[in-house]
């Protein structure tokens, strides 16, 4: 059974799935980290749906790189798009879980109005701005 640890604003979110039993909601390809958020109830960005169309659903690799499936080349010209590209990065639409992965999810993305209709302006609203206090 695979464990995902997806980390969020420092804090993480540890889920696991049994392969083959998830409902497939049509967002991302199935097993995918857009697939498995959307069925275990963690928020991950997809203005586009999952269709590799977008970079909102960007994720880093921090741990397991080789428990995914191999990156396509679709999903490697549209991620050249992506701000704060690193080398571990992925699109969680399209990267399959296989085995034991932790990824962070960045605090910016190029959606800059969150599903819900809440203004994000590239900056995580779950992060308080030390600034401003």
């Amino acid at each position: 059974m695979p464990k995902v640890t997806f980390i969020i604003d420092g804090k993480e979110h540890v889920v696991e799935f049994t392969p083959g039993t998830l409902k497939y909601s049509h967002h991302g390809l199935p097993e995918s980290f857009l697939d498995v958020a959307i069925n275990l109830g963690v928020p991950l960005e997809h203005a586009c749906g999952g269709s590799c169309a977008c970079t909102t659903c960007h994720v880093i690799v921090r741990q397991g790189m080789d428990s995914l499936s191999e990156m396509e080349d679709d999903e490697a010209d549209r991620l050249d798009t992506a701000w704060d590209l690193t080398t571990a990065s992925r699109l969680g639409c399209q990267a399959i879980i296989k085995g034991d992965v932790v990824v962070e999810i960045p605090m910016y993305t190029r959606n800059y109005v969150q599903e819900g209709g809440d203004i994000q302006l590239g900056k995580s609203d779950r992060k308080t701005d030390e600034r401003s206090k």
